[in-house]
């Protein structure tokens, strides 16, 4: 039988992205500081550097904690896949090789300014969405899509909270 439906071993993805009158650096000394970002999120209470680690650096490892009305309150660790100044910052959270998410900025200069991307993947490993799949395996697509459609305002929020910033 073929499902049609999205799976979480697929790893489904959601892009937002806004249009910033500030130059790439400025955007970057916003979103790279995981220990300032809790101010421009809903989601995201607090993030502390883990490991010695003061900022941001490729393999670099932080914990983040989260809270959010659907699945109450939890706490990651994450770590930095890519981290090129100025133009990608991006962590897997829990196993870099089977992240339960992964969440990437993308920066690039536009018109003046900064188009800033962020990119939300959920899975393919394990995470609170698998416990929830596994309780209700016939409701994975609806579940999947619900939490990508939460993660899709997250994103656009984070970015409004970015681009008031920046441009202040």
């Amino acid at each position: 039988m073929e499902s049609t439906g999205l799976r979480l071993a697929e790893a489904p993805s959601v892009e937002v992205d806004r249009w910033i009158a500030a130059a790439p650096e400025r955007v970057w000394e916003l979103i790279s500081d995981v220990t300032a970002m809790p101010a421009m999120s809903t989601e995201l209470q607090a993030a502390e550097w883990l490991d010695g680690a003061n900022g941001p650096a490729l393999g670099a490892r932080f914990r983040g904690y989260n809270r959010n009305d659907v699945l109450g309150e939890w706490s990651t660790d994450s770590q930095v896949i890519e981290c090129v100044p100025g133009q990608v910052f991006a962590w897997a959270v829990s196993d870099p090789d089977n992240p339960n998410a992964v969440w990437r900025f993308r920066l690039e200069p536009e018109d003046g300014g900064t188009r800033l991307r962020q990119y939300a993947q959920l899975g393919p490993g394990p995470s609170g969405l698998t416990l929830a799949i596994a309780r209700m395996p016939e409701k994975e697509d609806r579940i999947l899509r619900r939490r990508l459609r939460d993660v899709e305002q997250f994103l656009a929020d984070t970015l409004d909270h970015v681009k008031a910033r920046a441009e202040a």
